[in-house]
């Protein structure tokens, strides 16, 4: 599906229920935010080698998809709102970090990070 299917599903659905008028920018904002906050439950108090392997577990698996699924949700939906074409966002996003994170500098600092962390 397209990012505007999923985002007219998401429409269909919450006006079936009568739940646009709750559908503001701060509200779907704040609804985001807690999403991602019960996102990061799950990874927080996990080393870094248990967050990678957190998709091993089927059950830890279905939860973040799921959590993963309800931050996708409200991000289309107040992009919708807020009449965000997302998928042009990103790309002009990449843009400006491209601009921001050239190639050679962006790996440099990540060597220097690497090496002063060995430490």
């Amino acid at each position: 599906m397209t990012i505007r299917e999923l985002q007219d599903l998401l429409a269909d659905f919450a006006r079936e229920r009568d739940w646009e008028q709750f559908h503001t920018p701060k509200n779907l904002t704040m609804a985001l935010a807690g999403e991602v906050g019960e996102l990061m439950e799950i990874f927080q108090w996990l080393d870094p080698e248990q967050s990678r392997a957190v998709m091993r577990s089927p059950e830890q698996a279905k939860a973040v998809a799921e959590e993963l699924a309800d931050v996708f949700s409200y991000l289309l939906r107040l992009a919708d709102v807020l009449e965000v074409d997302l998928a042009r966002a990103l790309v002009d996003k990449m843009e400006v970090n491209r601009r921001r994170f050239p190639v050679e500098a962006a790996r440099e600092h990540a060597r220097r990070h690497r090496s002063s962390s060995d430490a």
